[in-house]
């Protein structure tokens, strides 16, 4: 094995480990109509559309949509208002809706590696935002700049909270 294929198996085997774990429902419990009360659910795959029941998730405090074919999401993505961490990376999305910035509860969104070339200047309320995932994309040179300064993503936020205003 040379190494470079020793390298890339390490990192599958790390990826692997790191994997989030979730425990599902029984079928005896779904049958009895037992309600969902996981908190976290993670969706990945080759996903290009989504479920307009995903949106009645309303108890969902973690979403993990990566490593998806996600081309766009839906305005109804604010319908998650008890939303603390949003994992969009490595999809397709080269814009986002504006009702994001209802999310007021985000504390952690993970948009690296998609095709954004601007942000929703709506995210500039998202005030508990303490963790924007941005590498990757080919978003515009002002937004970037700010983004790569010391407390880069509060100072972002800050931006898109004047600009919203100015608009």
């Amino acid at each position: 094995m040379s190494r470079m294929q020793k390298k890339e198996v390490e990192a599958i085997v790390s990826r692997e480990h790191n994997r989030r774990k979730h425990t599902i429902m029984s079928p005896e419990e779904a049958n009895s109509g037992k309600k969902t009360v996981w908190t976290d659910l993670e969706i990945t795959g080759t996903i290009r559309n989504l479920s307009s029941h995903l949106w009645d998730l309303t108890h969902l405090t973690a979403l993990y949509l990566n490593d998806n074919c996600l081309t766009r999401l839906p305005s109804d993505v604010c319908r998650l208002v008890n939303l603390r961490v949003l994992d969009l990376s490595c999809n397709k999305l080269r814009s986002l809706p504006a009702e994001m910035g209802e999310l007021i509860y985000l504390r952690e969104v993970s948009l690296n590696h998609n095709h954004l070339r601007v942000l929703p200047y709506e995210l500039g309320k998202l005030f508990q935002l303490q963790m924007l995932g941005l590498t990757g994309n080919p978003l515009n040179k002002e937004f970037l700049k700010i983004y790569h300064e010391p407390n880069g993503t509060q100072k972002l936020i800050t931006y898109l909270l004047d600009n919203l205003q100015g608009i």
